[in-house]
């Protein structure tokens, strides 16, 4: 079965360093839990064609699930749905059921006294226009809906760029398919710390480590200076069922444990602050 998704960030505000991208942060590390296989994060501006040219390379390379983030707004600069549907050689058109989602909403903010009147302007209108092969999905928290296209070989999935909105969409509409598509897989992580060993010289045991636990991965980060390493070892499996996983990350870090202990290291095992091992 195919797990694998990708994710894309439409702004230029992501691109110019204006805004940190912890859209991306979050839907990978959420979708990782699931079991799902996060295998490419791309970046684009408010452009209709570098969109189309993302959109239609996760096509290509047949990726399960798409996700993309932003770009959904009614202003000028909100070309999300635009370049999505070039990629797709398909129309932009009014969706009459996301257009009554548009306005309940708008009812709403006039119920609440946010708006003197109640009016479909173009630009909000504009938030209702969407490939005609796609369906909108609710968005409890702001206005413009989320988008879900089902192809053949791909889900494609458009969500707000304001955090808030793109969680609440991706909890209610989005994770469900995750979990469903990952069925039983469930993804372990745990670091151990190490001090007194260098990075070059803890590589080759990883090596080895990884060779011999072909289910694990594991990533060094150092913490503190090459004179005084400090050393974090990241740990991770996606396995069928937790137990599994438990124990592939177990025997992992009791050989790596094991062999940097040899090499003069001193190890000292803590848990990842918000791990599942």
């Amino acid at each position: 079965m195919n797990q694998q998704m990708e994710i894309i960030c439409v702004g230029n505000e992501l691109l110019i360093g204006k805004t940190l991208n912890t859209n991306a942060h979050w839907l990978a590390k959420r979708a990782t839990t699931f079991g799902i296989i996060v295998k490419r994060i791309t970046t684009v501006g408010d452009d209709v064609d570098e969109i189309a040219v993302a959109v239609r390379g996760t096509l290509g390379r047949k990726t399960k699930f798409v996700i993309t983030t932003g770009g959904l707004g009614p202003t000028f600069d909100d070309k999300t749905l635009e370049g999505i549907a070039k990629a797709l050689n398909c129309e932009l058109g009014v969706n009459e059921k996301a257009l009554k989602m548009i306005k309940e909403k708008y009812n709403m903010y006039f119920k609440e006294g946010k708006m003197e009147k109640v009016e479909l302007t173009p630009s909000r209108v504009k938030m209702a226009k969407l490939p005609e092969i796609a369906e909108p999905l609710p968005n409890r928290v702001g206005t413009a809906p989320g988008v879900i296209m089902n192809m053949e070989e791909t889900t494609l999935v458009a969500l707000p760029g304001v955090p808030t909105e793109m969680e609440a969409i991706f909890e209610e509409s989005v994770a469900p398919l995750l979990k469903k598509n990952a069925g039983q897989l469930t993804f372990f992580e745990t670091s151990i710390y190490a001090d007194g060993i260098m990075e070059s010289a803890l590589a080759p045991l990883i090596d080895k480590t990884m060779h011999d636990n072909p289910h694990v991965y594991i990533k060094s980060h150092p913490k503190g200076e090459e004179r005084e390493p400090h050393m974090e070892v990241h740990f991770s499996a996606t396995a069928k069922d937790s137990k599994t996983a438990k124990n592939h990350i177990g025997k992992a870090i009791i050989q790596l444990s094991d062999l940097m202990q040899k090499d003069g290291g001193k190890i000292k095992i803590q848990k990842k602050k918000g791990s599942h091992y």
